[in-house]
């Protein structure tokens, strides 16, 4: 199994790189609509041209100034980590507050951490990490390797038990009365592991990482796997039935897009009615993940959302509508980030995760 060569380098925000770029009403709609879900369809820009009124040769080029930009981070098949046996969860971790930036060298090296935050408070790194099924360590062997070598104080493991929702979408002409509103609360996220066969892990090596903004983005794809692209975007198709994909979308540089904070509001409710409130808070537009996460005699908070905004108020807006119409909730309190250490999408079944195993625990 040879390591892919699609390997996301991951982007520290700067001063230069995170400023908002202005944005017509038209980037704001394609943008809306490359999040949504890419057609999986040979020429998916002329349908989204279609749907907006543009021609595919104005859309491929709009998308591609985005891109070029920093404002699309990347057009991507956003797979299931879960769904393909990987174990996963979001860690904290007390690091020296005065030098946390070796800590986050050595947590980033790790090829299963994608995401990895300073954050204000006492576990102040938040990262988020997934081993393979077969891994010799375990997320519990990795984690402690991980505290050796950052001699972190202590870590604070946080598994989903249950996924209310994750849909990194961001409401590009929503205000902050649209993104603190409620909309349809859906009950909760399969997040077990599905059925899936050498052919499947083949399509994802072939597919994951940026598609190319051209006319025909499967293509390419498609000829690696020496198959008619419809027969791949039929695969693809099948494998979103199976919950092996979640779909093809764009992912964006949130400061570059406008949106330039994010709260983590963690909540402490009623233990009896964990789900039901967990599945409104959920349904709010300005929340982008919300979770059910473990307990610890100095972690009392139970639930999990993201919310993100073009300003700390407009985060605080939505957190503070969840707060006062949402009943049942004890206590609330809300982590900003104030380093974005990594950010890339997760790559599956490469070598990456055995030969970090074998530098740093030899097996």
């Amino acid at each position: 199994m040879a390591t892919s060569d699609k390997t996301a380098v991951p982007k520290i925000r700067s001063r230069k790189d995170g400023a908002a770029v202005p944005l017509d009403d038209t980037d704001k709609s394609l943008m809306n609509k490359l999040q949504g879900a890419f057609p999986l369809v040979p020429r998916p820009y002329a349908q989204i041209g279609a749907d907006l009124g543009l021609s595919e040769d104005e859309v491929v080029k709009r998308t591609d100034r985005l891109v070029k930009e920093r404002i699309i981070r990347q057009v991507t098949p956003i797979y299931d980590t879960r769904a393909f046996g990987y174990g996963s969860m979001l860690v904290a971790a007390k690091v020296d507050p005065e030098h946390p930036w070796g800590p986050a060298k050595i947590i980033n090296e790790h090829p299963g951490v994608s995401h990895n935050y300073l954050r204000n408070h006492e576990f102040n790194m938040w990262f988020t990490i997934a081993v393979e099924e077969d891994s010799k360590l375990g997320l519990q062997g990795t984690l402690d390797v991980l505290q050796e070598l950052t001699k972190a104080e202590s870590i604070r493991q946080l598994p989903t038990l249950q996924l209310f929702k994750i849909r990194m979408d961001l409401e590009m002409t929503g205000d902050t009365k649209s993104l603190a509103s409620a909309g349809v609360a859906v009950p909760p996220a399969e997040t077990e592991r599905q059925p899936y066969d050498e052919f499947d892990k083949k399509v994802v090596r072939a597919t994951q990482g940026s598609l190319p903004v051209v006319p025909e983005p499967f293509q390419p794809a498609a000829d690696e796997l020496g198959i008619p692209v419809l027969s791949l975007l039929e695969h693809l198709e099948g494998m979103t039935e199976r919950k092996l994909l979640r779909r093809v979308a764009a992912i964006l540089f949130h400061r570059r897009a406008g949106f330039s904070a994010n709260g983590m509001g963690v909540w402490q409710v009623d233990p009896e009615r964990i789900e039901e409130i967990g599945i409104r808070m959920a349904a709010y537009r300005g929340i982008s993940h919300c979770y059910q996460r473990p307990t610890y005699a100095d972690w009392k908070y139970q639930l999990f959302t993201m919310a993100h905004g073009r300003s700390k108020e407009e985060c605080d807006a939505i957190l503070d509508a969840i707060q006062t119409e949402v009943p049942g909730i004890e206590d609330r309190a809300t982590l900003y980030s104030s380093t974005e250490f990594k950010k890339i999408r997760l790559l599956y079944f490469t070598d990456d995760f055995r030969e970090w195993e074998r530098k740093y625990a030899g097996v």
